[in-house]
């Protein structure tokens, strides 16, 4: 019904950039808010940044100055901008979308929550 594809993962070295893409496709009525999180080996998921349909953002302290999201509402993309790249940054990244299907979910504040299938940054020292 929905697909959220990331791409833009990769290997970097320590210091280094990457930029993150994630499209969301399917019966799409209205996207409130799109996010990245990411899961490193052994810890919890976590919110990395968030940005709702009037653009409006919320980074995670640790990446606070290094990374930037942003949004295209007409392609349904989200990009995840990441700069000046630890070590410790090191995880798959996912997208997450609150997809609303129809003109009533969206006015009564109901939407469903989709991610992508996750992809790899690795930051080298």
């Amino acid at each position: 019904q929905v697909q959220l594809v990331e791409s833009g993962g990769g290997l970097v070295q320590a210091g280094g950039s990457l930029r993150l893409s994630c499209t969301a496709s399917g019966s799409i009525f209205s996207i409130n808010v799109m996010g990245w999180y990411r899961q490193a080996p052994g810890k919890q998921r976590e919110l990395v940044a968030a940005i709702t349909s009037g653009g409006s953002t919320d980074t995670a302290d640790s990446v606070k100055g290094r990374f930037t999201i942003s949004r295209d509402n007409a392609k349904n993309t989200v990009y995840l901008q990441m700069n000046s790249l630890k070590p410790e940054d090191t995880a798959v990244y996912y997208c997450n979308a609150q997809i609303a299907h129809t003109i009533t979910q969206r006015v009564t504040g109901k939407a469903y929550d989709y991610w992508g299938q996750g992809t790899q940054v690795t930051v080298s020292s």
